[in-house]
């Protein structure tokens, strides 16, 4: 299962609330969910395989993993709400209904203003709030509101023409707009702003006069009000600790960039929100020398490392009127940059760094979420990928680290059945969906290994690398920094023999011997010995064997396919119908070779009966 490919990472995942996501191989999102411990509940997708075959065909396609981190498991319900409206993950619709989590609505273009519950935003000149989760929390919201305020409930049209009030007025959940003598409605506006208020959050004010009027309520010895405001304040407070960073109508369209930059590189993290919702996250890291080439020796800035981020993220998506940073821009690059987005996006950019309310909360989110990417790229194991890739680089004296390695191995049974496999690693990581395997036909052309003393594995060796990149060559890359060959010198020269050819032996090629673990470079005769306990030379190890493994499993493959073949499929004219008649009338081929023609004729016709004979006469 490929869940089990992804174990070490859910390991290194962090022990807080957020919403998890896998991807398929070609970056489809396949299933969208929450967790209150992201570690506990994605690691208990390890244990799932055989639970039902929806969840077995959402583990066999899983190839990758993100996670975004939320201060409370209620953002994270309500950022997944959001993911799977927003990206209709194909496993979401399959394992669980695809509901809507309810909004306020403040009816603000009627003269006498209701709320209402909602189940999606809509662009009416209304004010929303919302997701409520659970939804209870929307009608306790609303009953707040007519309870507190006086905000009707009621579907009639207002006009203050009305003789008197109803019911709801004696039980003082309405403030009576419809008589104008009781509440007229100006007054009626006055009640309207302070629900929204509680609708849009500032439930601060609202929880500071409340406290107050508690406290009057009780010295005047109003008890029962009193203990109505009390109850009322611990539903603001309530409401107050559930503020949903996630989900905020009234911030609208902007993006927030996090940062991370530590010794090995630097991560950004964008959250994009539209409509007052996170609609996506997107994740951009660089590391090691690539990233601090800088005009001093020191590491970048964050607000150098966002400076370049905004510039290549805006390359190629459209700016909202807001961005959010989470640290300032050196110079005056922040009024470039908004001067160079408002051009492009033909209306007023404006880039800011937040410090306070909901808008610096969410930016702080972002730069969690960059931090624990950081440990995750950047951690132990990476920092030892990393290490090993420089190793590499110093050893073999390349112009940059090896980011990208391709691996090829040959695997023969005394020159039967003989194919290739080539395995991908990336940044010390294989990357299994990129794994390529080839049967070798046998067609490699005249070169310096034809002449070598095993010219069946060498030319083999050649025909497999120079099919690899003339195809590479034809879809523009990516191409290798360093390209691995399982063999010594000779499988390295026909390597180079086939890079040659295509016109690209400026790669670097390098030969693993098996007995010794020598590098073999093509400008040197003796090997490179790197030391046993070096990251390095494991990592070496760890893609040529991985490489001789595909190879081993797929030439066993073709090996068994071969032993159930039928000497009767090499005869023209006999399919899978006929090969079975001839059996099963014969009995087996020896019976079919000791047929008659009479007898072949009657089972199978005159002319593939002549086949038959024909193919075992050897004519």
């Amino acid at each position: 299962m490929a869940i089990h490919e992804l174990k070490g990472q859910i390991a290194r995942l962090p022990e807080q609330p957020g919403v998890y996501l896998f991807y398929n191989e070609s970056g489809d999102t396949l299933y969208v969910g929450k967790a209150r411990v992201l570690r506990d509940r994605v690691r208990s997708y390890l244990g799932a395989v055989g639970t039902s075959p929806r969840i077995d065909a959402l583990l066999r396609d899983a190839a990758r993993l993100e996670t975004i981190v939320t201060d409370s498991v209620i953002e994270a319900l309500a950022l997944e709400n959001h993911l799977i409206k927003h990206r209709n993950p194909r496993f979401n619709i399959l394992l669980r209904d695809d509901k809507t989590y309810p909004y306020l609505q403040l009816t603000t273009n009627e003269p006498a203003p209701r709320v209402l519950v909602a189940r999606r935003v809509e662009r009416d000149g209304t004010v929303y709030a919302g997701p409520f989760m659970p939804a209870s929390l929307a009608r306790q919201t609303m009953r707040l509101a007519h309870r507190l305020f006086g905000i009707r409930s009621c579907n009639e049209v207002i006009d203050g023409q009305r003789d008197r009030p109803c019911l709801e007025y004696d039980i003082k959940r309405c403030a009576a707009p419809c008589v104008a003598s009781i509440c007229s409605l100006d007054e009626y506006q006055q009640s309207v702003e302070q629900a929204r208020l509680l609708l849009e959050g500032r439930q601060a004010e609202l929880i500071e006069g409340l406290r107050q009027d508690m406290v009057d309520a009780a010295l005047d010895e109003r008890f029962e009000r009193a203990a109505t405001l009390r109850d009322a304040i611990r539903t603001l407070e309530t409401l107050r600790d559930r503020q949903q960073k996630m989900s905020t109508p009234a911030l609208g369209d902007r993006d927030v960039f996090g940062v991370k930059v530590g010794a090995s590189g630097a991560v950004v993290q964008v959250f994009q929100m539209r409509r007052g919702r996170v609609v996506d996250r997107i994740e951009l890291k660089g590391a090691g020398i690539d990233l601090w080439k800088t005009a001093t020796d020191r590491h970048p800035s964050p607000g150098e490392i966002l400076e370049a981020a905004l510039q290549q993220f805006y390359a190629e998506h459209e700016a909202p009127p807001d961005v959010h940073v989470s640290d300032p821009l050196p110079d005056d690059a922040a009024e470039t940059l908004a001067a160079w987005l408002t051009d492009r996006a033909g209306r007023r950019v404006q880039i800011l760094v937040p410090q306070r309310g909901d808008k610096r909360g969410l930016v702080d989110l972002a730069a969690r979420n960059a931090a624990l990417a950081y440990d995750v790229h950047f951690g132990d194991a990476a920092v030892v990928a990393f290490e090993a890739l420089e190793t590499l680089r110093v050893v073999l004296d390349l112009p940059t680290i090896p980011r990208r390695i391709e691996c090829f191995d040959i695997s023969t049974l005394q020159g039967t059945n003989t194919v290739a496999s080539m395995v991908v690693c990336v940044e010390g990581r294989m990357r299994k969906s990129e794994y390529r395997k080839f049967t070798i036909r046998g067609t490699a052309g005249t070169s310096d290994a034809a002449v070598l003393s095993h010219p069946d594995d060498f030319a083999s060796m050649e025909e497999v690398v120079r099919r690899r990149y003339q195809k590479l060559l034809e879809q523009g890359g990516p191409f290798p920094d360093l390209i691995l060959i399982d063999g010594g010198k000779g499988q390295l020269t026909a390597a180079y023999a086939a890079l040659r050819a295509v016109g690209l032996d400026r790669l670097v090629a390098v030969g693993l011997a098996k007995q010794e673990e020598l590098l073999f470079r093509r400008d040197r005769m003796d090997g490179i010995a790197l030391p046993h306990d070096t990251p390095a030379l494991r990592l070496v190890q760890r893609i040529r064997d991985e490489a001789h493994r595909f190879a081993i499993t797929f030439h066993r493959v073709k090996r068994t396919k071969a032993a159930l073949r039928s000497a009767l499929d090499s005869v023209p004219g006999i399919g899978p119908r006929r090969r079975k008649q001839l059996l099963t009338t014969f009995g087996s081929v020896a019976g079919v070779r000791r047929a008659s023609r009479e007898e072949l004729d009657q089972a199978v016709g005159a002319k593939v009966a002549q086949a038959v004979l024909d193919h075992f006469s050897g004519r």
